[in-house]
């Protein structure tokens, strides 16, 4: 592949966190809100309604804080790749229902995680963007080509980025597996992980064809 990533690693920065755990607020009920594409019933006390904000007391901890602010970007780099590759005329039939499924996936995963923040009283954005890179981000090179590409071309070079971009969203999940505190955001973690997965299978298939 000749795209050009950002691929910093977050693993310390997420091992970093977890000597602030112990500073989130950790106390509280445990309830948590359902998952948009979960299993029905996996959390035994859950908050109703698709995009309610968990109780600020929910127990969590900076690993999943930084989970959420971490893979909402990442997550809208994600729509914004499909928007664009959704735009464009003579991208085969295949590629662009991949493009609708992962932006139908990720917009309501954005929403859950900003609803978390929002009940964690944690800002959706971090406050330093330079010390923590995110896995699989492309860069402003790669966003300019794919939006100057057309036809077969850009549909591999979607394919491409999304690889990458997909692997990267499979590392930060499994951070937040290994180091998370709060159910729902491990939960969505392997959801991403299961998810992410098999698509980066199917896109392999498709760009075998292209």
């Amino acid at each position: 592949m000749n795209t050009t990533f950002k691929t910093l690693s977050i693993a310390a920065a997420l091992a970093a966190s977890l000597g602030l755990a112990g500073c989130a607020a950790n106390a509280g009920s445990g309830n948590s809100m359902p998952m948009d594409h979960g299993s029905a019933g996996a959390m035994s006390s859950t908050m109703p309604g698709t995009g309610s904000t968990p109780s600020a007391g929910a127990d969590h901890n900076q690993a999943d804080v930084m989970f959420a602010q971490m893979m909402i970007p990442h997550h809208s780099q994600a729509v914004e790749l499909s928007d664009i590759i959704l735009a464009k005329a003579d991208i085969p039939a295949d590629v662009t229902a991949l493009a609708t499924k992962i932006k139908a996936a990720q917009a309501p995963e954005i929403k859950q995680m900003t609803g978390w923040l929002t009940g964690w009283n944690a800002p959706t954005m971090m406050s330093d963007h330079s010390g923590h890179g995110m896995e699989g981000m492309v860069d402003d090179d790669g966003i300019n080509t794919l939006k100057s590409a057309s036809g077969a071309e850009a549909a591999r070079l979607f394919l491409q980025l999304m690889i990458g971009h997909h692997e990267g969203a499979i590392d930060m999940a499994q951070q937040e597996i290994g180091a998370g505190k709060f159910p729902d955001a491990v939960k969505l973690g392997h959801d991403i992980i299961d998810a992410q997965q098999a698509e980066i299978t199917r896109m392999k298939q498709l760009l075998a064809a292209l």
